[in-house]
């Protein structure tokens, strides 16, 4: 039985947001791997006009292309990308249902200012072009639009009353240092959805790109599995 993995980045982000963990699935198997970039996203930002319809359609049609080239389909959605992948799991068949760091609630402040801090530091110290996390969020908040923020939220408003209908299995990867989605997130959705099959995933050291926390390995390996087989247990902890 051939397998389709659909892979959903973030809002403003791009395929390179889940890259890692893609090239941990391709280096495995022979799955066919789909990372669509969503429309105005990617290297270069270009949001002015579009909507959540955009974003939405654009998934929902490379889903339905890759459901014709293999026989089973599984997701996996980063930030705003696990939202819309929770509302292709409701509309389609899908077998098997990621969400990493998946942006049903938004702003960590604990984290958020830990981070500046860190920026901050870096700024005065004179080593603030080293600064990874300055240089991802200065070029994000320059180039969105706040038009295209509102839209960001309606996708978040528009799948919310139905997370208890979703049923399909699903695993859920939090990084408690995430500066964008609070730690708390995970269990919400774990507790919301309607999935009897559900895994919740912890990465102690990971942020918002989860994909390139320093755990990567280990819970690439979890989620990995869970892909394949059944769990024996619905808590991970990746300290």
């Amino acid at each position: 039985m051939k397998t389709g993995v659909l892979c959903i980045h973030g809002f403003t982000g791009g395929p390179y947001e889940i890259q890692p963990f893609v090239q941990y699935i391709e280096e495995k198997t022979d799955w066919l791997v789909k990372v669509p970039t969503l429309p105005g996203h990617g290297s270069t930002l270009s949001l002015t006009e579009l909507t959540a319809e955009n974003w939405m359609m654009e998934a929902e049609q490379a889903l339905r292309l890759l459901q014709k080239q293999v026989q089973r389909v599984v997701i996996v959605g980063f930030s705003m990308g696990g939202l819309i992948a929770l509302y292709l799991s409701k509309r389609y068949k899908i077998d098997r249902l990621v969400l990493l760091s998946a942006a049903a609630k938004y702003i960590s402040g604990g984290q958020l200012i830990a981070d500046v801090k860190d920026i901050m530091t870096d700024a005065v110290q004179g080593k603030l072009s080293t600064n990874t996390i300055y240089h991802l969020y200065e070029y994000k908040l320059t180039h969105t639009p706040i038009r295209s923020a509102i839209e960001f939220l309606r996708i978040v408003k528009m799948v919310e009353p139905y997370y208890k209908s979703i049923k399909v299995p699903v695993c859920i990867v939090q990084g408690q240092k995430d500066g964008i989605v609070p730690f708390t997130t995970a269990q919400h959705l774990y507790d919301s959805l309607g999935s009897d099959e559900k895994y919740l995933v912890t990465s102690e050291n990971g942020k918002h790109l989860i994909c390139y926390s320093d755990d990567s390995e280990e819970w690439f390996a979890k989620v990995f599995s869970f892909l394949q087989v059944k769990q024996k247990t619905n808590y991970y902890d990746c300290g």
